[in-house]
């Protein structure tokens, strides 16, 4: 390490890059440094080409204070969003590239979830405040790289260490007891940091104390890594997955969904999805699933497929019929039934009904997380079992939505009056013509709905 009394000087060459390059990156470094001022790129994208893995965001650091960044991107006639003042962050805008630009600072105060800041112009110091010693790392335009922490080292040897003190660390912000078992899924390598680990152990109740957004962020990072079963099991046997997931079941399922999604199977189109994992990691009946997203802060969207992938509709206790049903002598309750449980035993036509009723990914993602809990029990399954599986997934994944031919202004046009005697109608037919394997086409449809409402009237 540096004495970081004195200047910092450049410890290592970055080989040019093509992000570097982009005409964007150069316009933004161009208009921050016309008055002199040093500018840097810093954190992630440093981090990622050093470890020759795509670079997406793309972070840079001047000693100018927020203000004058502004003024000089706006100069340049780059757009410039002050998206965090407070805290020196300013975001120019070229096109579809961002850029966030910080100015150097110093933590004043921290209250283990934001922080008071001072501007500064010591690179070492903004250095310090950094969470690991691979993000404290930065490169010049010219690809000179400034490692106060020996970052370059802990990177290449697969090392997650602090910058610091642990316990310090996570007091002044405790999201990076989650970022040290997200970049430890992405970047690291055994042995981990023994005082990193124990920070981790002994600070895990202040997890409690964060955002359902910033939890769910991290645990979606970490449920995208490669191999997250190692690490969500390191965070069970650090009793800190208790306090991001209490309803975390058997992780056997979660490692093996992985292991097909990223190893066994090859097919396109299927990637790594952090609600299907998480999915395979809990274990929660349809209310337990929406109360994880209502803590972990969903969208609706991701709200109704978790609910799906975590309690799929056939394994449901029944629900009450629907109360339209009643006024509708001779009719069933409405809704065609959901399907049972996705498996390789379904013949050709249960198979459609089940991918018209979830869905093509939801079908696919209940299939893999199906045949996960399989091998996850028994690793040895009959032989052609997967093969089986693999069929499935296959028909799930080229499944093409049909539409049923039949709507609302067809069944005015035949003298149905509008209400739920309609919809219960509608309903039925819609059965109908599932069961029919979705043979029936426009006329039959509604010579069906005709007779239908002639027999109830």
């Amino acid at each position: 390490m540096q004495d970081r009394k004195q200047p910092l000087a450049p410890t290592g060459k970055l080989p040019p890059q093509p992000w570097m390059e982009f005409a964007e990156t150069r316009a933004v470094v161009a208009a921050l440094g016309r008055d002199g001022a040093e500018v840097r790129f810093v954190g992630g994208c440093v981090r990622d080409a050093l470890a020759q893995r795509p670079v997406n965001d793309i972070d840079l650091a001047t000693h100018d204070p927020p203000e004058k960044a502004i003024a000089l991107l706006d100069a340049a006639g780059i757009r410039a969003i002050p998206t965090g003042i407070a805290h020196g962050t300013v975001t120019a805008v070229i096109g579809e590239r961002h850029f966030e630009i910080t100015t150097l600072r110093i933590d004043v105060e921290t209250d283990g979830r934001r922080a008071k800041v001072a501007f500064t112009d010591d690179w070492a110091a903004d250095a310090a405040r950094r969470d690991f010693t691979i993000n404290a790392m930065s490169c010049s335009p010219a690809g000179d790289i400034y490692d106060p922490f020996d970052g370059m080292l802990d990177l290449a040897q697969g090392r997650i260490r602090f910058v610091g003190r642990a316990v310090e660390r996570i007091q002044e912000d405790a999201l990076r007891l989650l970022r040290f078992f997200r970049f430890y899924a992405t970047f690291g390598r055994p042995p981990l940091d023994p005082d990193a680990l124990s920070a981790c152990r002994g600070l895990a109740p202040l997890v409690d104390t964060l955002s359902g957004e910033r939890v769910r962020a991290e645990l979606f990072r970490i449920l995208l890594a490669p191999d997250p079963a190692a690490t969500v099991s390191l965070m069970q046997s650090e009793r800190v997955l208790e306090r991001v997931l209490p309803e975390a079941g058997d992780i056997g399922r979660l490692r093996v969904e992985a292991w097909l999604t990223t190893t066994a199977l090859k097919l396109d189109g299927l990637e790594p999805d952090a609600l299907r994992r998480l999915a395979a990691l809990a274990r929660a009946d349809h209310a337990g699933a929406l109360r994880i997203a209502a803590r972990l802060k969903f969208s609706n969207a991701e709200r109704d497929r978790f609910a799906l992938l975590a309690a799929p509709p056939g394994a449901r206790a029944p629900q009450p019929k629907d109360p339209a049903a009643s006024s509708a002598p001779g009719l069933s309750s409405g809704r065609p039934a959901p399907p049972g449980a996705l498996g390789p035993e379904m013949d050709v036509r249960a198979r459609r009904r089940a991918f018209h009723e979830l869905g093509s990914d939801v079908a696919r993602d209940l299939a893999l997380l199906a045949w996960s809990e399989e091998i996850a029990k028994d690793s040895h399954l009959p032989p052609g079992r997967n093969d089986a599986w693999t069929a499935l997934v296959r028909d799930a994944m080229a499944w093409t939505p049909v539409q049923f031919p039949v709507k609302g202004r067809d069944a005015l046009a035949l003298g149905i009056p509008a209400g739920e005697r309609m919809g219960v109608l509608l309903h039925e037919l819609e059965r109908w013509w599932i069961e029919g394997d979705f043979r029936a086409g426009r006329e039959e449809c509604l010579a069906e709905l005709k007779e239908m409402f002639t027999a109830t009237r």
